[in-house]
């Protein structure tokens, strides 16, 4: 393969991912993880991808939100498996908080109904509760993100002001060892800090392709994060990193 393609096989990976990792683009070129690296700096150096620690994230990812029911099929089933050692963490009578995550909405879809109260700017997190009579939901209202099916700006993070909970799920779209939490769209990285600042403990749901990801804007630091719940795919390397900083790692393994 020549140089040249291999730049392009590269690109199209990243983008067609959103995020890609060194060792990964490794294996599918063929050729040495130094040689990726190499590759990936050039590329960046282009403006056509941004380095994360271990891989590259698509410069798309920084102008526009995925839409939702493209990310209900991406990692499907590791968002699934998170999803239930997150609902497993609930009890009953807790207050919390739930974002407008693909993976938040399938926490939702296996709540049992008990006694609880639900916060969340998530419209499809919502209408998954609404048949569970046990129970109590709270929209934030505001601005409507249609890519994301949520809502979004100022009114949806004043309303937010007005509560605390005890639990706050969080996904995102960057997991970075040294960066902290990020997102690919400033306005919901925005709700999320907003999220984790009313909560009392924060959850962080991130499937194994965002670990070592930075995205366009910063939501969190490590000091605001309490657990972050994976799969099995986690790099041993990361998990150690992210264990390193005084928190607690879940990784949902497979059945």
């Amino acid at each position: 393969m020549l140089v040249a393609e291999r730049y392009d096989k590269i690109l199209g990976l990243v983008n067609e991912r959103g995020s890609i990792r060194v060792s990964e683009l490794s294996e599918l070129c063929g050729v040495t993880e130094e040689t990726i690296r190499r590759d990936l700096d050039r590329l960046e150096q282009q403006g056509k991808v941004r380095r994360s620690h271990g891989g590259a994230v698509s410069v798309k990812e920084a102008q526009a939100e995925t839409p939702y029911f493209e990310r209900e099929v991406m990692h499907q089933e590791e968002k699934k498996r998170i999803a239930g050692a997150a609902v497993a963490l609930i009890e009953p009578y807790d207050r919390i908080a739930l974002d407008a995550s693909s993976t938040a909405w399938y926490m939702a879809s296996i709540l049992p109904d008990i006694p609880l109260t639900v916060l969340t700017n998530s419209i499809k997190v919502a209408l998954e509760l609404s048949s569970k009579e046990k129970i109590e939901v709270i929209s934030t209202g505001g601005s409507l993100a249609s890519k994301s099916l949520s809502y979004v700006g100022p009114m949806a993070e004043r309303s937010l002001e007005a509560y605390y909970v005890d639990k706050a799920f969080v996904s995102c779209k960057g997991v970075h060892p040294e960066r902290g939490i990020s997102e690919s769209n400033e306005l919901q990285a925005m709700v999320k800090h907003k999220l984790i600042k009313q909560a009392a403990s924060v959850y962080i749901l991130a499937d194994a392709s965002k670990i070592g990801v930075q995205a366009f804007t910063h939501v969190a630091g490590w000091e605001e994060i309490d657990v972050v719940i994976t799969d099995s795919h986690i790099g041993a390397g990361d998990a150690r990193l992210l264990r390193e900083k005084e928190l607690k790692l879940i990784v949902a393994e497979e059945v």
